[in-house]
């Protein structure tokens, strides 16, 4: 209590400006009161029993000091991944390693995977323990982004699907701890389930722990407008497909069962709905080739049938209990290096237009796991980062231009606008970022698309606004506190988004694919809820036929 007192003291005096300050100030400490240097989780864990008491004061400085792996709530959200339950898989991939008692591509010594199976693969227990864990390290849990995973999340049973997210939204709802099993609840009937999910969702809406966006993984060929309906009842915001690669060659060879054509159409589908999109690619398939995964990626961005809005890039892992592994004993099969790999993903890199996030490079599995031969590299893109660096170049992919913990308030914002056509429609990526375009403070997804049977009535004669976000430390939901978040940058963003609907493209109303948990944010800007989506009147002149489409 008194070293934390004269720590707080110091911070409010202004001696303590960085972390090197709080270090020096540490030892000292340790020096007067003869004792070991107290670890920062340990000053982290009693001033916030401290706070609770009511003992001390809130100190947002020496919270972010304290802060362990800042990084995961510097895109302004905080991400929990959770991991289904071992299920059959309808895939035959040749890559994909199986574990018994693990869902299939996924081993257990994954992080994720590890956490998962430790609880029993429960979705409330994994939600819950994951946001007590980034509560304990400094981290506000207000902005969730829910990653599902665990193969083809479209195969599993309804039911399942639909019980499995009411336990991750009861999760955060929650205020108390328990440890009371619901697992019985999974076989109620359907019609039931979707009537908890929806109170659940409803409650979530003012939760304290709200989940802004929710991302499952699945297969293109699973795409349909019945599968969208679904994703739409549960919430779901972006989509995660099992691309891996552009060559239908490659992916008969890979035994992939699906085609480019099913691909194409499940983008279109999906924009067409709002949803956001990830293609999971995979270079150095079996079949394929340094040039043709070089091309393969100016394929993705020139094709106007796919040119998805996030990626993740997954070099082929050679791991044994697979059906690659044997090709490759037979010497059919050779990994890349290292140094080709790096190579690769420079190309790559200089190719990235500015409206796509490269999510992840390379999976979290193990090296243990990765035969010789294989690449164990696990840091890929600090490796690359560094190569470009040398020849003055720069990604221009949204994570490496994400501003951070490292902004200035006062720094001049300029609104970028670029317009490009895909998936048979037009979109809109509007930003405020610096002048050289090397930081981005905030952007918008802008779906224009003409569509006389949209999937959902409410979409006829909509614009659609696919996404908006804004970065920087996550700042809580009703914070004061002036911030990169909450200062009108997505305001005005979606300003602009509405005039552009209006008087370019005569549209009679806007619509978002927001998560259950801003819906209040849309509420506040004049948006209601309509068909899982927040939608506004923006065209006077046609309100009536608008007012009878809503």
């Amino acid at each position: 209590m008194n070293i934390l007192n004269e720590i707080i003291k110091n911070v409010k005096n202004g001696e303590i400006k960085s972390k090197n300050d709080f270090e020096n100030l540490k030892r000292k400490l340790s020096e007067k009161y003869k004792i070991k240097i107290i670890s920062n989780f340990e000053i982290l864990q009693e001033y916030q029993n401290l706070l609770k008491k009511g003992a001390i004061e809130k100190n947002e400085l020496l919270e972010r000091i304290l802060r362990k792996r800042p990084i995961r709530s510097l895109s302004g959200i905080v991400n929990i991944t959770v991991l289904t339950k071992p299920y059959p898989c309808p895939g035959r991939c040749i890559f994909c390693p199986f574990q018994k008692g693990m869902p299939k591509s996924y081993l257990e010594k994954e992080p994720a995977a590890q956490r998962a199976k430790n609880l029993n693969f429960n979705p409330y227990l994994q939600v819950r323990k994951r946001i007590e864990m980034l509560e304990k390290e400094g981290h506000p849990t207000n902005k969730i982004e829910l990653r599902i995973v665990g193969g083809t999340w479209s195969y599993y049973p309804k039911h399942y699907q639909i019980w499995f997210i009411k336990e991750c939204f009861r999760a955060c709802n929650e205020i108390k701890k328990t440890t009371k099993n619901y697992q019985e609840k999974e076989n109620l009937k359907i019609e039931k389930l979707k009537l908890l999910l929806k109170k659940e969702q409803k409650k979530n809406e003012k939760a304290k722990n709200r989940i802004v966006g929710i991302s499952i993984e699945t297969r293109p060929d699973f795409i349909n407008l019945e599968e969208i309906k679904l994703l739409r009842e549960l919430g779901i915001t972006l989509v995660e497909l099992g691309v891996q690669s552009v060559y239908d060659d490659v992916l008969k060879l890979n035994q992939r069962d699906h085609k480019i054509i099913d691909t194409i159409l499940a983008t279109k589908l999906l924009k067409d709905a709002g949803f956001k999109i990830l293609y999971q690619i995979m270079p150095n398939l079996y079949g394929s080739n340094i040039k043709r995964d070089i091309e393969m990626f100016s394929i993705l961005f020139n094709n106007p049938g796919f040119k998805p809005d996030y990626l993740k890039i997954y070099p082929c892992a050679l791991v044994k209990n697979t059906k690659l592994y044997k090709i490759y004993l037979k010497g059919k099969f050779k990994p890349y290096s290292k140094e080709e790999l790096i190579e690769l993903l420079k190309e790559i890199k200089k190719e990235i237009p500015y409206y796509v996030r490269i999510q992840r490079i390379g999976r979290d599995i193990p090296a243990e796991y990765i035969v010789e031969g294989g690449s164990k590299i696990s840091n890929l893109r600090e490796l690359v980062k560094k190569e470009l660096e040398k020849k003055g170049l720069f990604c221009k992919c949204i994570r490496c231009r994400e501003i951070k913990e490292n902004y200035n308030l006062k720094e001049k914002l300029y609104l970028f606008r670029e317009d490009y056509e895909a998936s048979q429609g037009k979109e809109i990526f509007l930003s405020f970022e610096n002048k050289e375009r090397k930081r981005i403070y905030s952007f918008l997804r802008l779906r224009i698309v003409e569509n006389s049977k949209p999937v959902f009535s409410v979409l006829k004669n909509s614009a659609i606004v696919r996404e908006i976000k804004t970065f920087g430390q996550l700042t809580p939901i009703g914070s004061k506190k002036i911030a990169v978040q909450h200062r009108g940058l997505g305001k005005k963003l979606v300003k602009e988004a509405e005039k552009i609907a209006k008087k370019e493209f005569k549209k009679e109303k806007v619509a978002v694919i927001a998560g259950v948990g801003v819906r209040n944010y849309f509420r506040k800007l004049g948006y209601k809820l309509k068909e899982t989506y927040m939608v506004k009147i923006i065209n006077l002149k046609s309100k009536m036929n608008a007012k009878q489409n809503l």
